[in-house]
């Protein structure tokens, strides 16, 4: 592997993660992501867009019983994810998609059938393009920026959702009307959990879970303080 790579430590070092020393580096969002995986969560956990895998091999490791796949476009991202899931010795439970996610056509070549998970839990690119300077640095760009808009990143990942299947994302609180208006027609129990760094600040982060196929009624969950 020719990038430079540091290794990290998770769940009071239950996992070891190789990311990129100069890239894209999973930390607080991925932990918080997967910490909505039930521990008695069986059938298929996909993590869409999971760079060198945190949020899908944290779900493994909380859900013994479960099946996971990390689907990711970029190929030294993909690279790093087959490297973690070897390391963790976790090789008979988890899998890597090199896929865009964006694209049925993409997804049916890595070996992704519609509508088989459980459970989606996916933190997309949070940023457009046009309002934040972009970064030179073609793997952290792709993992900050959107190449399109957010309903489209979230009808990717429902189309790889079973019919009372969950879907959790992790998004900017500033983008919640953008979250709802994303969900709106395809899910139900849809509930948003804000997280603040410190009581008396406003969210930075909300949580959005949801299930295909409900017709459950919208909650705001009691908020998360991280401090």
């Amino acid at each position: 592997m020719s990038e430079e790579t540091e290794v990290d430590g998770f769940l009071d070092g239950r996992l070891r993660l190789r990311q990129s020393a100069a890239g894209h580096r999973a930390g607080t969002d991925a932990v918080l992501l997967a910490a909505a995986t039930p521990d008695e969560q069986q059938g298929l956990i996909l993590d869409i867009g999971a760079g060198a895998g945190a949020v899908g091999l944290m779900a493994a490791l909380r859900a013994p019983r479960a099946r996971v796949g990390l689907v990711e476009i970029d190929p030294a991202s993909s690279a790093l994810a087959r490297l973690n899931v070897a390391t963790n010795g976790l090789e008979a439970r988890v899998s890597v998609f090199e896929a865009d996610a964006l694209s049925a056509k993409s997804r049916r070549a890595a070996g992704l059938v519609d509508e088989q998970a459980a459970l989606v839990l996916t933190n997309p690119p949070f940023h457009e393009a046009d309002k934040v300077r972009v970064t030179p640095d073609a793997a952290k760009a792709r993992a900050h920026v959107a190449s399109a808009p957010l309903a489209d990143w979230v009808r990717a990942c429902l189309a790889l959702l079973a019919s009372g299947g969950t879907f959790v994302m992790i998004h900017r609180a500033d983008a919640l009307a953008e979250c709802l208006a994303a969900v709106e027609g395809r899910l139900g129990g849809v509930s948003i959990q804000p997280i603040h760094t410190r009581a008396e600040a406003p969210a930075t982060r909300i949580l959005l879970r949801g299930v295909k196929g409900s017709k459950a009624p919208l909650l705001i969950l009691k908020a998360m303080v991280l401090d």
